[in-house]
């Protein structure tokens, strides 16, 4: 009995840091008197600064598979209380997953996507809303905890070397 708690007290120990290395995080904004939040689990560089992003611009290992959850564990959500039109997109009130398209490492694509819930990286293209270009440019400095914001009429996402954004309304 107690080599079987001890088991269980290590596996919860290991779920528990696994999940501090992205932990949930939220962002949130009044568009045009519309409520948006994005919500997603923020994973780290953690030292990989550099290496996660391949020289074709894809992410992690199987580089093969072009479109991103753009966050990890859970699909990021998006939830808006009206409709919105993001980067000449229009987004009916409700809630979608976000995707990015990483297929050019200069030109990423956000991914809206009518399929909501799932874990991981089960992509749905033919539950797509839409496609819009991303604006690409550089942060500052490097982004440690892949971050979302909605300011200043744009949506933008960050992570290690990358910024990505489009415009909403």
């Amino acid at each position: 009995m107690k080599l079987q708690l001890l088991h269980t007290t290590a596996l919860l120990a290991a779920a528990s840091i696994a999940f501090a290395q992205s932990p949930a995080a939220t962002a949130s904004a009044n568009v045009g008197g519309k409520t948006v939040t994005i919500a997603y689990s923020s994973p780290q560089v953690n030292g990989r600064a550099g290496k996660l992003f391949g020289k074709d611009g894809r992410i992690g290992q199987d580089r093969n598979y072009p479109v991103w959850r753009a966050g990890a564990n859970t699909s990021t959500k998006l939830t808006t209380s009206g409709d919105l039109d993001i980067g000449g997109l229009t987004v009916p009130k409700g809630e979608y997953t976000l995707y990015v398209d990483l297929s050019d490492p200069d030109n990423w694509q956000l991914i809206v996507n009518k399929q909501t819930g799932q874990w991981g990286l089960t992509y749905n293209k033919a539950q797509d809303l839409g496609r819009v270009k991303m604006s690409m440019s550089k942060p500052a400095a490097m982004v440690e905890g892949l971050k979302y914001t909605i300011a200043g009429g744009k949506l933008t996402l960050e992570w290690e070397n990358k910024s990505a954004s489009v415009a909403v309304k």
